[in-house]
């Protein structure tokens, strides 16, 4: 395949994963006010389309169409460049995630990613950290009290988490022996699946990811009930739109992570006519990141906020010395094995 192939077949990768990233987000929002909806004994979104489900296309409109208020106080440049980062960087770690195996389409092999680098886990943690600097952008360029106390809020929640997050992760890698994400999941292939003997290292990688993506119980720089709307209580119209699209757009990214990671990724049993078997792997996959994406609107719906004080304590004195403790026994398997 020539250099014009390739980048073709790279820009019908990055649409199609676009298309089904807005897609994604827009209806798992849908589901997260239904199901809390539900839980909390009311119905939900029913008024627009047959059961709701035209609500995130009003939602859309909504976004588009209301004004862009700016304060006249806040910084020009950087509170407009705050979500774009926050967007951007989310983005770009959907890059490196594979779905599936390798496959041949149209005569050309290429894997299930929009590009396969052999350090993918690292790029991952390293654009993911970088997401703090739309967070504390925004809640300085604002120029208000209660964003930038927002911002601080999830500027030292998303470092002091992500200590814990990485390090949760060195033990799957050690037993794989490779940052590639595919490499993962291919050596679970011959081995069982991470979560069995990595158990610990996974639930401090779940918490840590509620954490990250400023989630309930962790959804500290962003309490109604205290900063209004946080870090972003000063945008509105598409820039507050943006916000939302990289919240949701991190959440699918730790959940395809736990996956490929702990779960397998698209490894599971494969039966019947060759068109179902080629399906099959992605379906396995989509399943797994779905139980994820809805563990965490169960947990929204199930779990109190944490006070800021214990969210700390939590993370420095329970989460680290775990984390290190796991690396520390499994690098002494890995080395007697």
């Amino acid at each position: 395949m020539g250099l014009i192939g390739f980048f073709v077949l790279s820009l019908v990768k990055c649409l199609v994963v676009l298309i089904i990233l807005l897609t994604a987000v827009a209806y798992i929002q849908l589901a997260e006010r239904k199901i809390v909806g539900r839980m909390q004994s009311r119905v939900g979104p029913t008024r627009v389309g047959p059961f709701g489900l035209l609500q995130p296309a009003a939602d859309a409109i909504k976004f588009i169409l209301k004004e862009d208020v700016t304060p006249d106080t806040a910084h020009k440049f950087l509170y407009v460049l705050a979500p774009m980062l926050a967007v951007v960087l989310a983005l770009l770690s959907v890059t490196v995630i594979p779905i599936g195996p390798i496959v041949t389409l149209f005569g050309i092999r290429t894997p299930l990613q929009i590009t396969d680098i052999n350090v993918g886990l690292l790029l991952i943690l390293g654009v993911t950290s970088l997401g703090v600097y739309g967070v504390v952008l925004a809640g300085w360029s604002s120029n208000s009290k209660y964003s930038l106390l927002g911002s601080l809020r999830g500027g030292s929640q998303m470092i002091s988490y992500e200590l814990s997050l990485g390090l949760s992760l060195i033990g799957p890698v050690m037993l794989a022996g490779t940052l590639s994400l595919r490499g993962i999941v291919e050596a679970q292939r011959h081995l069982h699946w991470f979560i069995i003997p990595q158990v610990v290292a996974f639930f401090i990688y779940i918490t840590a990811a509620f954490a990250e993506t400023n989630r309930v119980p962790f959804d500290l720089p962003d309490a109604e009930g205290e900063l209004g709307a946080g870090y972003h209580t000063e945008y509105s119209a598409m820039k507050f739109a943006m916000f939302f699209l990289a919240e949701y757009v991190n959440m699918i990214t730790v959940s395809c992570v736990a996956t490929l990671v702990f779960f397998g990724g698209w490894m599971g049993p494969l039966f019947g006519p060759a068109a179902l078997r080629a399906v099959l792997p992605v379906a396995y996959f989509l399943v797994k990141v779905f139980f994820f994406l809805f563990l965490y609107i169960w947990v929204r719906g199930t779990l109190p906020r944490f006070r800021y004080d214990q969210l700390m304590g939590f993370g420095w004195k329970v989460m680290v010395p775990l984390a290190l403790a796991n690396v520390l026994i499994t690098s002494l398997v890995v080395a007697l094995r």
